[in-house]
This record gives C-alpha cells, sequence and structure tokens, in this order.
C-alpha cells in the first residue's frame, strides 16, 4: 500500500514538524518550543512512498508501521504521537512549575 507524498508532509507540518530543504526535504520535530532529535527525510520528486520507505520513516520518527499509517491519516493526533514519545522514553517533557 502506497501513501501520497503530498499527505505525508501535510500531516507533519501540521503535527509540530519543521521543513528544512536541503538535498532532500527533511522534518525536524519541534516540541516545547525546541527542536528535537527525532527527525525523517522525504527526496525530492517523489510521488508515492510505498512500504519500504514508510516503513523507514516510522522507524526514524520512532514509530511502528501501522503507527505511521495513522499518523499519516489522523487517526493519531499530534498529542497521542507526543505522548507515545514520552512513554517510550524517546522525548522529555519539562513541565513547568505549578504556583
Amino acid at each position: 500500500m502506497t501513501l501520497k507524498v503530498r499527505n505525508v508532509r501535510r500531516a507533519l507540518k501540521a503535527k509540530g514538524f519543521h521543513e528544512e530543504d536541503r538535498d532532500h526535504h527533511y522534518y525536524f520535530l519541534q516540541h516545547q518550543g525546541k527542536l528535537t532529535p527525532i527527525h525523517t527525510k522525504i527526496s525530492h520528486g517523489e510521488a508515492d512512498l510505498y512500504d519500504g520507505l514508510c516503513s523507514q520513516m516510522a522507524r526514524q520518527m520512532r514509530l511502528t508501521t501501522a503507527q505511521f499509517r495513522q499518523f499519516v491519516d489522523c487517526t493519531l493526533t499530534s498529542e497521542g504521537y507526543v505522548g507515545t514519545l514520552i512513554s517510550a522514553g524517546h522525548l522529555e517533557t519539562s513541565n513547568p512549575p505549578e504556583l
């Protein structure tokens, strides 16, 4: 099953990823106003992502392939994604002290 690159890019941007255009389109997750080490990339000129590329992107984003498809289909929200990363220990959160 393939995914359209335009849908993947839209989901990444909508859910907190910052795009940088280099030799590829790079996407870095921003969390609490800071760039994190979690990133992925898409080649210029790609129109469709096939299963192998979806699996690679999922690993880069610290997701399973099924979760990646949910991320793109918007059944996995940005809050759900960040929660998944935090619970797996891939991302830390700094809560401000309560007054």
